[in-house]
């Protein structure tokens, strides 16, 4: 091969070889950081290697108008995030140029800033993940751009083709009653049951349980279960091995945190609420009715159910079970306080558990973990109350989701949809989820990877194969504004969790206070044809007498407890696959 002469890059002809060659170059630089993260980091994928290639220079190659810029995106501060901001944000930038800060703050914290936002018309984040919770805030006000739109008008050119949005387990979470998606899914964590099958397969405890309840020890289906186990552990068993141990784990602090706590389903779960999937309607798990697609009320004199006797049953099992059957302690506990509790190994079980607390349960050396690494734990299907009908939702299920505000700069807008894109795309979605065990795509709960690495996370992966998730759903559009009602829950629910007051009469102020605030939005006409427009108040017997929620009293709120063995309810999941 003929050698060239060597070049001065000073010299004019120099200057002008060096700045052709210099697209060739950063080309290079871009494909040899792609090559490097799918080599080193994104792995597994349900991608081929080549696959995730092609799919890393779409991104480089889109990225193109935005080189140099840097944008700024937040979401809350899970494992999930952590890892996005520490890993996904350096590969996004080597890949694309395009620098990201992705800052971490707290869930109350950020819906502050978008509801801050979302007043003033000012741009504060280029993009956010939130709760899909804010679906029926989202889908009234018009502050934020539907994706479903974005991809196919202004954001079009800078859409991944392999994004497939059929893929996305939550896609129903984040979509419209007008049918269209407003966000994105980044990740998911259910709200399930949590329990010591190692201590439930003890033949001393299980034959003591028997003779004392007249039925066998095992997952509880109901929550006259629960309760007989809640007290079976704390009352009649008391420690194991030499240690004091609990039948109930829960938190009580006047907190925004025990606004979540219920606002996350605990209605739903006791059946408050109507039929319907993701959501009851016409009323939902927050006792809200909508009619049309206009709230009309949340007390049981508008026709909603927040007041309701199933509502009121609920709060008051809240309220006993953590006062009788809990750690003394938890009484004064936040949701952050109170999370890392059962891992400490003295909590038999615990009807209200997150799994985004399973890759902080699964960690060596814990008390509820065997040194093979598998857990003594397990998570299950959250058992119901008696209020609770079949075709109704079962539990909650987070969606924490990629919003695009119309606030945001066009150009910025753009640069951060990509970067969101990024986040979720296959490539990298199933190494996140094997990081955060946060899932979102059906392909990675089906893969390869997620099977070997099941028999670690304590049902985890068999709970989203099943076709039961679909019953744990976010919160429903019916919630016209959420920022606004959520902040009254945890105020309201405080004063029947300290005893002063009662469940009835902390709910009747609860009630009262969000009709107060569907009344204040129907005044503003701020939400269009879908914003409230309240019901006159009726005798609340007019409509506890009518089919469905609210639900008249029961006779008998406490029917024989029922529970399954864990290994039937494996076998009737895989069996309904």
């Amino acid at each position: 091969m003929k050698q060239l002469p060597a070049v001065n890059k000073w010299t004019p002809l120099g200057f002008m070889i060096s700045l052709l060659l210099a697209p060739a170059a950063l080309a290079d630089q871009y494909s040899d950081a792609a090559k490097k993260w799918v080599g080193d980091e994104f792995t597994p994928s349900t991608l081929s290697q080549e696959e995730q290639l092609k799919e890393m220079a779409w991104f480089t190659d889109a990225a193109k108008p935005f080189r140099g810029m840097e944008i700024k995106v937040v979401s809350e501060t899970i494992t999930t995030h952590e890892y996005e901001s520490k890993v996904l944000a350096k590969a996004f930038e080597e890949i694309t140029g395009i620098k990201v800060t992705h800052d971490l703050i707290q869930e109350g914290d950020v819906v502050e800033k978008l509801q801050t936002e979302m007043q003033s018309n000012r741009s504060i984040y280029d993009a956010y993940i939130n709760d899909s919770d804010l679906i029926g805030t989202h889908f009234r006000y018009g502050k934020v751009f539907p994706i479903s739109d974005y991809m196919v008008g202004e954001g079009k050119d800078v859409t991944l083709p392999t994004l497939d949005l059929d893929d996305f387990i939550g896609i129903s979470f984040t979509t419209g009653p007008d049918g269209k998606i407003y966000q994105l899914p980044d990740q998911q964590f259910a709200n399930l049951y949590w329990f010591r099958a190692d201590w439930f397969a003890r033949d001393d405890l299980k034959a003591k349980f028997k003779d004392i309840y007249g039925y066998e020890l095992g997952v509880p289906v109901n929550w006259s279960a629960y309760e007989d186990i809640a007290e079976f552990f704390s009352v009649h068993v008391k420690e194991i091995d030499g240690e004091r141990v609990y039948g109930h784990m829960d938190y009580g602090k006047k907190d925004p945190s025990l606004g979540w706590r219920f606002t996350d389903a605990w209605f739903s779960m006791a059946g408050a609420g109507d039929k319907g999937i993701p959501n009851g309607t016409p009323v939902d798990e927050w006792g809200i009715r909508v009619e049309g697609c206009s709230p009309v009320g949340s007390s049981v004199e508008r026709g909603g159910a927040t007041n309701g006797p199933a509502a009121v049953y609920a709060t008051t099992k809240y309220v006993d079970w953590l006062s009788d059957y809990a750690p003394p302690e938890a009484q004064g506990m936040t949701f952050s306080e109170a999370g890392p509790v059962p891992a400490q190994g003295s909590i038999a079980q615990q009807i209200f558990w997150y799994t985004a607390f399973t890759a902080d349960m699964t960690k060596p050396g814990l008390a509820v973990v065997n040194e093979d690494g598998t857990p003594k734990w397990r998570m299950a299907p959250s058992p119901r109350g008696p209020y609770w009908e079949d075709g109704m939702k079962l539990g909650y299920q987070d969606a924490g989701s990629w919003t695009l505000m119309k606030s945001t700069d066009p150009k910025r807008r753009m640069a951060a949809w990509l970067y969101a894109q990024f986040t979720v795309a296959k490539s990298v979605s199933l190494k996140k989820t094997l990081v955060g065990l946060t899932p979102i795509r059906e392909s990675d709960i089906n893969s390869q990877a997620m099977t070997d690495v099941a028999p670690k996370l304590g049902g985890l992966v068999e709970f989203y194969r099943s076709p039961a998730r679909v019953q744990w759903t976010p919160t429903g559009t019916n919630v016209p504004d959420y920022p606004k009602l959520a902040q009254l829950w945890w105020q309201f629910i405080a004063e029947a969790a300290n005893g002063e007051k009662t469940p009835q009469e902390a709910l009747d102020g609860l009630a009262k206070a969000q009709d107060r605030v569907l009344q204040r939005l129907e005044r503003a006409k701020v939400q269009g044809d879908c914003g409230p427009k309240l019901n006159k108040p009726r005798d609340a017997e007019y409509w506890l007498n009518l089919p469905g929620a609210p639900k008249a009293k029961l006779s008998n709120e406490k029917p024989q407890g029922q529970t399954i063995n864990y290994d039937e309810l494996l076998q009737q999941w895989k069996s309904a696959m």
